[in-house]
């Protein structure tokens, strides 16, 4: 056997379904010369107990992405690296037990056919040709997915590695990681069989994670939660059946029952995900052993009853079999359920790969996904939902366990628009939280900090059940059109915790960052929006930036977008220049409408005549804030920037003059609304590197006059060629719900685009959507289609101009 290897270009720390994915994925892309570490043998974490299901479903559009991926790799895997596997492509059927839960069918059947699989709605009556023992009389339909089964984890692992091996990358097994260290140029890890040297490390270690990460200065946001499927054996019945057909049932998940069933060669495994739930290795008392390989928990069925009896009921058949095995083992969970692909946040040359609730299916995905951020530095998909900088690091064990509890017992819920999950809740607090409570504001977390959604008066619904809907007309609904009325007519208040604040310092500053952004940078005194893109084009990041001296600059961004932000402006960062992170320094209001500079005159001494895309210094009820003239929601106004110690006072002050001109509070939901009939990009959803700066319709944030900024070459041949997809806004007929994120836009049968964004305007009256369109179909006047669950609605392509204010005259007056 050969020795462990002394250095390595990557060392992966973790053999199972994921390691072994990220191991044959970098070896693919040329990078050999990588190392993998498993502390027993391969697969003896999670891997060896999964279960094995292989779905594509997902409401998240990059989930999709991945598992679609990883089906397809399955199908030629055993074939291409010579390895033998049992994949079975079975199908599945998802039941829906409600109108709610089949428009969510839709709604995901639309994304994979944008995705070029093609799933299928059935009906009750046609369930049962596709599943002739099910109980179908109390049902709305189903969703069908023929590209659904079951893998034999450990042959999934066993065959990644080979085709590594085969490759020339290495496995190392019974290597456990004992200590790591940077020594400013590559990481040095020790093992019992001698110390690996590596430029790149990747955590692997699923529900290990947290105990690897401690190791490079990384507090994993997971906890472990445990999982129970039973196994039932032979059924004469099913077997008879099988042998008939010529192959095996569907995959049967009953989500609104929160399980799943599937045929286990002549009989069944029920699988279920039930709440009340229960943690491990959550508190002192019950800490994480040191090694838990190819272990499992004591069986614990009791608190199964009711998905056991439901499925029996279901699936008769399923009564007549006996219990042959349990299987209760550990699976991780983050604190939103989704995993960790990507840059170890704050950690150089570090990556991580893990913390997989669903392994088995997302592991091909994975894979690719982890060897284009080492060897490229960027994936192919946008993948902000896996990427582990969207945690900034507040969220404590405590968040965790709540959160991955929460994850779990509503594994198959559907994720409404307007819902928020109420466990772990009330963590990051604004300074005014006291007051906007007061005024009725129903919250929702941003990166933790609690902002008001709407406000609700009394008799309001404000119950979680009432959020748990598809259609714009919500308990909230009354609210958001009052609030977008106030902010149209006389003067709205938003408070705003939370935003990423970044100081930069240094001599040319302003040089640096015009290398950094695609367009140019204010000078003194003023602001204006920064775009970053890749080298390939693609959108990064959108910043606002103020230029407080020649040689200071101040970065503002989203709340969710800090980690992210920070990295990629730290990792471009030149000698001489400083940042400084000031986001938990300072909070925000918005103050806008017509009557905004009768509000702010009478509190603060700042001069408001100043023009748009201006900031100053001033004080309002003696303290100090920094006025920025701008308004994301589309009016006269400005964002009032406050210490948070002297928040308090700032709010007191302007809400008792406010209430002589008419001025309100308002949600986070009047003003996505607001800044969707301005054309108004949100980040993540209408901005991300799915789309080129060119796509996204921000030339006129190009300077195409620099000689020097990232992606300006990507930027001038997709000029010169022709770009191929443009961003528009869409009037919609979209009648009482709005077109949830990735509906698809059609025109003469064709998909030709998808919908980033959508809601009411009440501005304007007309549901409006922005998106992007096929290039020669975005002219004004164009008439399309866009799919909302499973309708395809009137929609036509509006003037490449705001919809609400055109000119920008109530922007600027």
């Amino acid at each position: 056997m050969a020795a462990l290897p002394s250095s390595a270009r990557v060392v992966i720390i973790g053999g199972g379904a994921v390691g072994a994915s990220s191991l044959y994925h970098l070896a693919l892309a040329g990078w050999t010369d990588c190392v993998l570490l498993e502390k027993n043998e391969l697969t003896a974490g999670s891997t060896w107990h999964a279960a094995g299901n292989v779905p594509t479903f997902s409401s998240s559009w990059s989930i999709m992405n991945m598992q679609r991926y990883s089906a397809s790799l399955y199908r030629g895997l055993g074939e291409a690296v010579g390895y033998p596997m049992n994949y079975n492509v079975t199908g599945s059927v998802r039941l829906g037990h409600t109108a709610e839960r089949l428009l969510e069918f839709k709604r995901v059947v639309g994304m994979g056919r944008s995705q070029g699989m093609a799933l299928d709605i059935l009906s009750p009556e046609e369930i049962r040709s596709r599943y002739p023992f099910a109980e179908t009389h109390d049902l709305t339909g189903a969703l069908y997915d023929p590209y659904d089964g079951d893998i034999d984890p450990a042959q999934l692992t066993q065959a990644l590695a080979k085709g590594a091996r085969d490759l020339g990358a290495h496995v190392e097994r019974f290597c456990p990681v004992t200590a790591a260290r940077w020594t400013g140029a590559e990481w040095v890890l020790t093992t019992p069989k001698g110390e690996i040297r590596a430029e790149y490390v990747v955590n692997a270690g699923g529900y290990y994670a947290a105990q690897v990460g401690r190791m490079f200065g990384r507090r994993v946001p997971m906890m472990v939660m445990s999982h129970q499927y039973m196994l039932f054996d032979t059924i004469p019945e099913l077997d008879a059946w099988t042998r008939e057909v010529g192959h095996k049932l569907p995959l049967l998940r009953d989500v609104d029952s929160s399980y799943y069933l599937r045929q286990e060669k002549m009989g069944f495994n029920l699988g279920p995900y039930e709440n009340p739930c229960r943690a491990h290795w959550a508190t002192p008392d019950d800490p994480m052993p040191d090694d838990f390989s190819f272990q499992l928990f004591p069986d614990d069925l009791e608190r199964l009853e009711f998905q056991i009896t439901d499925a029996m009921a279901r699936v008769p058949l399923l009564a007549q079999a006996s219990l042959q095995k349990v299987i209760n083992g550990p699976i991780p969970y983050t604190p939103d359920g989704n995993p960790l692909i990507g840059p170890m946040p704050g950690v150089p040359n570090a990556f991580e790969a893990t913390v997989f609730t669903f392994g088995i299916c997302q592991a091909g995905g994975a894979g690719k996904v982890l060897a284009e951020w080492v060897t490229e530095g960027a994936t192919e998909w946008d993948m902000w939902s896996c990427d582990p900088r969207r945690f900034t690091g507040w969220e404590d064990h405590d968040y965790c366990v709540k959160k991955g509890m929460e994850v779990y017992g509503h594994e198959y819920a559907i994720h409404f628009p307007h819902h928020v999950w109420s466990a772990g809740r009330m963590k990051r607090l604004s300074a005014v939280h006291d007051r906007t409570a007061a005024l009725g504001a129903q919250f929702g977390p941003y990166n933790g900090w609690e902002r008001a959604l709407w406000y609700a008066e009394p008799g309001d619904d404000t119950s979680e059940a009432a959020q748990r809907t598809w259609a714009r007309g919500g308990p909230w609904a009354r609210a958001v059109k009052a609030e977008c009325e106030a902010v149209r007519d006389a003067c709205g208040i938003l408070d705003l915790p939370g935003f990423s604040r970044f100081v930069v310092k240094g001599p040319q500053v302003a040089d640096w960052l015009a290398r950094q952004i695609t367009g140019k940078v204010p000078g003194v005194g003023r602001l204006g929006l920064a775009y970053f893109a890749d080298e390939k084009g693609r959108i990064v990041t959108e910043m606002s930036v103020a230029r407080l001296a020649e040689d200071e600059l101040l970065l503002i961004t989203a709340a969710t977008a800090q980690e992210h932000d920070k990295a990629w402006l730290l990792r471009h960062l030149e000698d001489g220049l400083a940042l400084a992170d000031e986001s938990d320094r300072w909070s925000t209001q918005i103050v806008t409408g017509p009557k905004a500079r009768d509000v702010l005159g009478a509190v603060c001494d700042g001069d408001l005549s100043r023009p748009w895309l201006t900031w100053q210094h001033a004080r309002i009820a003696g303290a100090e804030v920094l006025l920025m003239r701008v308004s994301f929601a589309g009016e006269l106004g400005w964002e009032v920037h406050s210490r948070v110690a002297d928040t308090p006072a700032v709010w007191d002050a302007i809400w008792a003059v406010g209430q002589g001109q008419g001025l309100r509070p308002f949600g986070m939901f009047a003003l996505n609304a607001l800044r969707i009939e301005k054309g108004y990009r949100a980040w993540k959803g209408d901005l991300s590197t799915d789309y080129t700066v060119l796509q996204g319709g921000l030339e006129r944030f190009v300077d195409w006059g620099k000689p020097e900024f990232r992606g300006r070459a990507a930027l001038l041949a997709e000029r010169q060629a022709g770009v191929t997809k443009r961003f528009v806004t869409l009037a919609i007929e979209a009648g009482d719900t709005d077109p949830p994120y990735m509906s698809t836009i059609w025109h003469e049968g064709r998909a030709v685009g998808e919908v980033t964004s959508a809601a009411w305007g009440h501005r304007v009256g007309v549901c409006l959507g922005l998106g992007m369109l096929r290039a020669d179909l975005a002219v004004a006047g164009t008439a399309v289609e866009v799919e909302v669950f499973g309708e395809r609605r009137a929609a036509q392509v509006l003037a490449d101009a705001p919809v609400w204010d055109a000119k920008n005259e109530r922007l600027r007056g």
